[in-house]
């Protein structure tokens, strides 16, 4: 299914670090963004006509696939700029939303980013993609920032024009192990086979030998998988093997975690109590109600997240504008760390376009500002977001990293709490990962 590749862009300089992943290009690839009417949305009424004082960006992700899907990002996308629009846009500026279905392939992920190119957007905004190999090298070209991408892989934290605004998987996944480490026995990963999938076990076992822990079973799933009683069988033998400290199991399978955990529902009964454990690209409140909620496997779990919890008061505003221009769809969820995101990214362009006032809004500009030492604040969603070199990590795998900080959340009652005051960092911890 997979192979090794080397490959990295020549367009703009990428800052070092050896790379190693598997690639896995699936067949059958499916046509993205070839037209407006074939993967691709404008927001309805916004010109994209050079020059007219509009501004135009795009938001990715992947839409009805048979793996992880991610409508929410480009719905959040289309009902900020109706908001924004309609209360005077950016900085006076009509803002002009591209959006493209991704779907979770590398050679649509690549039109997706053709077509940024060839719309002369300023900027991709609040997107996911698993296939960075494919999607920066165009808009590297371009010289088109990437900002706020989800953070699925490890090169949004290392390519010089991503601009992320959360710590991604890696920080969620060392946060994790590093909160598990004490408690746990034999712990078990069980993630997906794929390029972004290849990344987490290293990441986890960053965190986990930070709390003293020895590494994790690895164990690579299908991503598209219909069920995984197999997955989930093996993965309740390495966690028990241990007959003194009780062991963990972390599913990390993103949409497909849910189906997992109805196979580790019936095949836990045979085996001694296991903790589980997840982070929020994987489980979110949804998932949990659909497990069962009290009475479900997640009763009692740790999650890692980046953000506060979605009863957070900190997201009054993004709930407003959802209620006002998504009400009723039911892709935009206030509780989806892939909406919140958006929202963030987006947060992050309107403070961009209000430094630039009254010059030319242009990827070139874009890209100034935040390079400038743009600071933008987040309404206490992140800490305080800024991109100049001091502020990125100057050594280890993620040079591009400007937040490491997570939230720590537990299941009680079926619902996600805060199951620690405010932000953890976890940047010494992810200085110290290996993810070569």
């Amino acid at each position: 299914m997979t192979g090794r590749r080397h490959t990295r862009s020549t367009f703009l300089p990428v800052l070092p670090r050896p790379v190693k992943r598997k690639a896995a290009l699936a067949a059958g690839a499916l046509v993205a963004c070839a037209s407006l009417a074939a993967g691709c949305g404008v927001v309805p009424g916004a010109s994209d006509a050079a020059g007219d004082g509009t501004v135009t960006v795009m938001t990715w992700a992947p839409e009805n696939t048979p793996a992880t899907n991610k409508p929410g990002m480009p719905a959040m996308a289309r009902a900020y700029a109706r908001w924004i629009n309609a209360h005077g846009g950016l900085a006076g500026r009509r803002l002009n939303v591209l959006t493209c279905n991704e779907g979770n392939d590398s050679v649509a992920a690549a039109k997706c980013a053709r077509r940024a190119v060839k719309e002369n957007v300023v900027a991709v905004v609040g997107s996911y993609s698993q296939y960075s190999d494919s999607f920066f090298p165009p808009l590297e070209g371009a010289g088109i920032p990437y900002i706020g991408g989800y953070g699925v892989t490890s090169a949004e934290f290392t390519r010089a024009l991503s601009y992320p605004v959360n710590g991604g998987q890696p920080a969620l996944l060392a946060g994790l192990g590093k909160e598990l480490a004490p408690n746990c026995g034999p712990v078990a990963l069980v993630r997906p086979d794929t390029i972004a999938g290849d990344e987490l076990p290293a990441l986890l076992d960053a965190g986990l030998k930070a709390g003293g822990h020895v590494p994790a079973h690895d164990q690579r799933a299908a991503e598209d998988a219909t069920e995984y009683s197999g997955q989930s069988d093996l993965a309740l033998r390495r966690a028990t093997a241990d007959p003194v400290k009780r062991g963990c199991v972390i599913p990390a399978l993103g949409e497909r975690t849910d189906i997992f955990m109805d196979s580790f529902r019936r095949d836990r009964e045979s085996y001694p109590g296991v903790r589980t454990a997840a982070v929020l690209s994987s489980v979110d409140q949804t998932v949990v109600d659909a497990s069962g909620g009290s009475s479900g496997p997640y009763e009692g779990s740790y999650l890692t997240g980046w953000y506060p919890v979605a009863s957070d008061s900190r997201w009054g505003s993004m709930k407003k504008v959802i209620n006002a221009e998504a009400f009723g769809d039911n892709r935009v969820d206030p509780e989806d760390a892939g909406v919140q995101t958006t929202w963030i990214a987006y947060t992050v362009l309107r403070a961009v376009v209000d430094r630039i006032g009254a010059g030319e809004v242009s990827a070139d500009s874009v890209r100034h500002a935040l390079d400038a030492g743009l600071r933008v604040d987040t309404g206490g969603l992140t800490p305080p977001l800024r991109w100049r070199l001091r502020d990125t990590f100057s050594a280890g795998s993620f040079p591009r990293l400007v937040n490491a900080d997570v939230t720590l959340q537990v299941v009680r009652g079926g619902r996600l709490e805060p199951a620690a005051k405010g932000f953890v960092d976890l940047g010494r911890t992810l200085e110290d990962a290996d993810v070569n």
